[in-house]
């Protein structure tokens, strides 16, 4: 048998890798991302992802606005003598149910009064 030189099979398979390749990268320039409407998916996808995340990010300024605005007034009620802590209590409150309050303040009751707070 003839021996073929490690230098030639190199390039031998070098070659048929080279030729795979580029029926590869053939195939694949076939049908373009503008053929198959995957450029456009992508440019929309990208879009309402941008004005998700700038919506949120506005959401958010906004947020910070409100919340800055809450401790404004908190501290302004606290300057002209107002419990803060009682008003924050009270607000809290007002966001349940009115069952849920009585409730909650039925359970306050007898909690006190086992602990002789009462």
């Amino acid at each position: 048998m003839d021996s073929i030189p490690a230098s030639a099979a190199r390039a031998v398979t070098q070659n048929a890798a080279g030729i795979s390749a580029a029926k590869q990268s053939a195939q694949v320039e076939a049908f373009s991302d503008e053929e198959t409407g995957q450029a456009e998916v992508q440019r929309v996808a990208a879009a309402e992802l941008r004005q998700f995340i700038e919506r949120i990010e506005r959401l958010e300024k906004e947020k910070q606005t409100i919340a800055d605005d809450i401790r404004e007034v908190i501290s302004e009620a606290k300057g002209r003598g107002y419990d803060t802590k009682a008003m924050k209590t009270i607000l809290r409150l007002r966001k349940k149910d009115a069952n849920e309050r009585l409730e909650e303040e039925a359970i306050l009751d007898v909690y006190m009064a086992a602990l002789g707070m009462v």
